[in-house]
């Protein structure tokens, strides 16, 4: 990835091996159980896709989590967390739904900005169902506004309200949000198919969400194999949960600047079947140099600590022991560069 236009070099290792105690770690998730066998789908099953879009930081990745049953898409406080188009799958006996997360909407300042955008716009024409997350502890702004008059131009898709965070108010307060989000359905000319008030921290109507959404697919068969969750590459999955984990804790424009690719992912040769171990040699690009030191810390701590969080999170995704290796690069103003851009997978 190295050239004149592209300043890198290279930090420090993450080469804390895993703990071979593997039972301390977070079990890998249940596989699904079929529904029914190939070829024997019941009268009425429908499947069809799903799209959350709003602002960012409403609550969208979190909803697509708890709906799936396990976590596919990264979350975090930071705006504009979400930068790919991620599909979760939901298994049911009456229908499968393909949920689409994709980045907040916003107003871009740097060229990665503007591609987010044109992504979820593209996405709300292929999607049978776009839902726009409304969070309860916000009051409707100018975003929102803007967001439900883009998406008014879109006619053929049904458009559903989701008020999520309820956890986070008041029932009045709740009540209130809800009217608001009419309104703005009758002032953009937007008719809301639903309006539907959701925790996904709580719980609260999640099932009633996902039996709103199944019920506006069109019916046909399923559109991926059972157990299937996502169908995101592992590399992609694994990336995004570095990134995740480099998030936390930092502030002001480091999250934007953070981008993370896996370099390598492949099990390591030589070891018994019933003691795998995935190696993942990832780097993790920041801007400038001074960001690099923030995101390494005092004397590599930091990044040790990043890298035994992504670990975790990754063992826990995939079921098998993980050894990870990270690098600190630095690839100059490459949200704004059109050939890191394409380097760097957006």
């Amino acid at each position: 990835m190295t050239d004149e236009n592209e300043p890198i070099d290279d930090e420090l290792d993450d080469d804390d091996e895993f703990d071979e105690d593997f039972g301390a770690l977070p079990p890998p998730a249940a596989p699904v159980t079929p529904v029914f066998g190939t070829g024997d789908v019941p009268d009425g099953y429908r499947s069809g896709f799903a799209c959350f879009v709003g602002r960012p930081n409403v609550g969208k990745s979190t909803l697509t989590n708890a709906l799936v049953g396990q976590k596919i898409v990264i979350t975090s406080d930071k705006p504009q967390t979400t930068r790919t188009v991620v599909r979760g799958i939901v298994h049911r006996a009456d229908g499968q739904l393909v949920l689409v997360d994709t980045p907040g909407l916003h107003r871009p300042r740097t060229l990665l900005g503007e591609r987010l955008n044109d992504l979820v716009k593209t996405t709300w024409a292929e999607v049978d169902v776009v839902a726009v997350c409304f969070p309860a502890d916000e009051k409707i702004g100018p975003g929102d506004t803007f967001l439900v008059n883009e998406l008014a131009k879109v006619r053929r898709t049904t458009k559903i309200a989701v008020a999520t965070k309820t956890d986070l108010v008041t029932p009045d307060r709740i009540g209130e949000h809800l009217l608001d989000i009419a309104e703005l359905g009758r002032t953009t000319g937007t008719e809301w198919a639903e309006i539907v008030p959701v925790s996904s921290v709580a719980g609260d109507q999640i099932g009633l969400l996902g039996d709103l959404l199944v019920g506006l697919m069109p019916e046909g068969p399923p559109l991926y194999p059972d157990g299937d969750l996502t169908d995101a590459p592992e590399e992609i999955l694994a990336a995004e949960l570095i990134r995740e984990a480099a998030l936390d804790g930092v502030r002001d424009e480091l999250p934007h600047s953070i981008a993370v690719v896996v370099e390598e992912m492949n099990l390591r040769e030589g070891r018994p079947d019933d003691k795998p171990l995935l190696d993942i040699h990832a780097n993790l690009y920041v801007e400038r140099d001074s960001q690099k030191g923030i995101v390494i810390g005092k004397k590599g701590a930091r990044l040790r600590q990043v890298g035994t969080n992504a670990r975790q999170q990754i063992e826990a995704l995939l079921g098998t022991p993980v050894y990870l290796d990270l690098h600190v690069k630095i690839a100059k103003d490459w949200q704004r560069d059109p050939r890191q851009l394409r380097k760097l997978g957006f």
